[in-house]
Formats: C-alpha cells, structure tokens, sequence
C-alpha cells in the first residue's frame, strides 16, 4: 500500500507541474508568420501549428527535429467475450512483425524519417524480439465483464512507464513524439473509457474495431454496457477509469503524452485509443491538451465524438482506421512543414517585398 501510495504521489506530483505555453514565444512565432512573404494566413492552420510549437519550444520550433514514435502494446481480457474479429496472439505477431520491418507503421515511419519504439506493458503470449522494450506490468487484462481490468497500482504502474518513456526520449534529444498501439480488443477498452468519461451511450461510441459485422457490433456495445453498469467506473477519478475498464496500452500512452508536456514535448495523437488514452491524460492534468496535435480523424465511429468533445480538430481525413499511429508519423511531416515555414520562409523586409500593395494601382 506505502508503495502504490508512493507511485501515485510521484505521478500527481508530475501532472501538478504541467506549464502553459510560452506566450512571449508564441507572440514572437506569430509575428513573424504574419511578416512572411504571403497573404495574411494564406498557410492556414499550418502557421497556428507553428505558433503552438512555438509556444511549447519556448522559441522558434527546429526544424530536422529528431521524431519518434512510441507503440504501447498489451493485450486484453475482454476478447473472451468474442468482440474482436482476430485473436490475442496477433499482438504478439504483430511486435515481431514490428522488428522484422513488415508493418504499416514502419513503411510510414521509414518515409519520414520517424524512430519507432515498441514497449510491452501487458502482452499475454510469449515472442522474442530483443527491440521490443520489455515493460510488462501484467499478462493482458482481465475481462473486465467480470472484474476490474486491472488493480489501481497496476494503472498507475502502466501510466508511469508512459513517464519514463517520455522522459528517456527528451535525454535521447527527441523533439516530437507520437503515439501508437498495438492490442487486440483495445477498441473496446477505449469505448468503454471513452464512454465514463463523457457519458455517451455506447451505441455512439462503440465501432467496428478490426471489421464486425452487424451482430457483433451489437454484441460489442452490450459488453461495453454492461462492463460500466458493474464497476461504475467514477469520472472524477482517472486512475479508477482506466484501471476498472481501460488497458495498459492505453494508461502507458496517457503517462507517455503526460511525459511529454512535462519534457515540453509536443506529442502528436494518432486514431481512436491513442485519443481516447489523451481523454485520460486530459482527465490527470488539463493543461496536457496544449501540447496535443491530432493527427487525423479515423473512421472508427467514436473517434469524431471523441475529437470534438476534446475540441481537438484532426489535420487529415484519410479514412484510416489502422492504428499503430500510422496516422501520427503522418501528421509529423505537418510539424516538420510548421517549422520551416516559420524558419526558412523569407519575410518581406528580407526579400524587399512590399508588404501592402496599393489597391488603387492600375492594373495592367
């Protein structure tokens, strides 16, 4: 009990210390994107996204900043309800997929030059790939249909390796990172988060994860019902969301995002769980959601409700609905695009341009 005390402590401790942005830093950026050779915002929300680099930086975003990629993996008890068209051991499979350089991610990742590290916080079946961090707080979850997915300390242990994970990759002189994921039924964890945190009915919130039909959709939506109507999972207490009907992919991603607005780090959101796991980390400390960029809007049913109710507006709609931040390594490219525009874009005093053209010239 001390220890789990202790742990807890420390992370509240870490969320209390949360800063604003900097907004002499975002004033300096904004005036120099208004200064650029071009009509006043001409580049969109490309030049908000340098004023918010820039406030997170505290100066002028870099740009060749080092970018990573952190996948959570961690597998789920609840598949044993049949809410999932593959089975648990796909997760295993796919982190050796991961480290031979066959997945999605890494062809994305390999195309923007993104470092990619996979973390086990909970995988149930056994692997060996030396590159996989080895971070495991349990074997999976428990089916939260009959009992908490995890005990409070387990939660809190997940949300810190998140931490630490964060805070390695601010001392490797990583400048962005991105969240992804790997863990069969992690869609329904994340409904059912998602679900105690805003309370929506689950027929909103609950999609067709890795393809169901009509009936198991149905049949998933019954499972997120009734996992909340046992635990009443309190909103007001974010450790007991996550650990009565959450997963430890996805507490490991709210301590990652949680870490890197402690590091200052902007962190880019992929699809549904990684949204839903920055809902918990916004839940643990508000002032996270500066430094949230999201990425894209999957076509996982819940994740539209879940970006506007977080007021979050995706920068891509690709009908994506892979996961394992596919969409994330994407959107890096955008940050990359912020930064140079701020940086590498002539202003008009640099490039002798007038800066107000004379309305009542003749045109020719």
């Amino acid at each position: 009990m001390e220890g789990e005390n202790k742990r807890e402590n420390m992370l509240q401790k870490i969320t209390g210390q949360i800063t604003p942005l900097d907004k002499e830093a975002m004033e300096k950026a904004r005036l120099r994107v208004d200064d650029l050779t071009k009509p006043p915002g001409s580049l969109g929300r490309l030049e908000d996204l340098s004023i918010q680099l820039a406030g997170i930086k505290g100066d002028f975003f870099p740009t060749g900043s080092r970018k990573r990629v952190v996948i959570m993996a961690a597998d789920h008890g609840v598949t044993e309800e049949g809410i999932s068209a593959f089975p648990s051991e796909v997760t295993g499979q796919m982190l050796s997929n991961f480290a031979a350089g066959g997945a999605g991610i890494n062809v994305l990742s390999n195309l923007g030059d993104v470092e990619i590290k996979v973390v086990d916080v909970g995988v149930a079946t056994e692997y060996e790939e030396s590159t996989v961090k080895q971070a495991k707080i349990r074997p999976g979850t428990a089916n939260f249909c009959e009992e908490p997915a995890m005990s409070r300390e387990e939660a809190v242990d997940a949300v810190m390796t998140g931490v630490e994970i964060a805070r390695e990759s601010a001392q490797d002189g990583v400048q962005v990172l991105a969240t992804g994921e790997m863990g069969i039924g992690n869609t329904t964890a994340s409904s059912a988060v998602m679900a105690a945190f805003t309370g929506y009915e689950a027929s909103l919130v609950v999609g067709r994860g890795s393809g169901l039909d009509d009936e198991k959709l149905l049949h998933k939506q019954s499972i997120v019902e009734k996992a909340l109507k046992l635990h009443k999972p309190n909103a007001d207490d974010p450790v007991e969301v996550v650990s009565k009907v959450g997963g430890l992919e996805i507490a490991g991603l709210a301590g990652l995002i949680i870490g890197a607005a402690y590091n200052r780090i902007p962190v880019v959101i992929d699809g549904f769980i990684s949204t839903a796991a920055a809902l918990l980390a916004v839940n643990m400390a508000s002032g996270v959601k500066d430094y949230l960029i999201p990425s894209h809007q999957s076509m996982e049913s819940g994740h539209a409700l879940l970006l506007d109710y977080l007021n979050l507006q995706p920068y891509l709609n690709m009908n994506m609905r892979l996961g394992e931040g596919t969409g994330a390594v994407l959107a890096m490219q955008l940050v990359e695009a912020a930064a140079r525009i701020t940086l590498e874009m002539a202003t008009f005093s640099d490039a002798g341009i007038s800066k107000e053209a004379d309305i009542n010239e003749p045109q020719n």
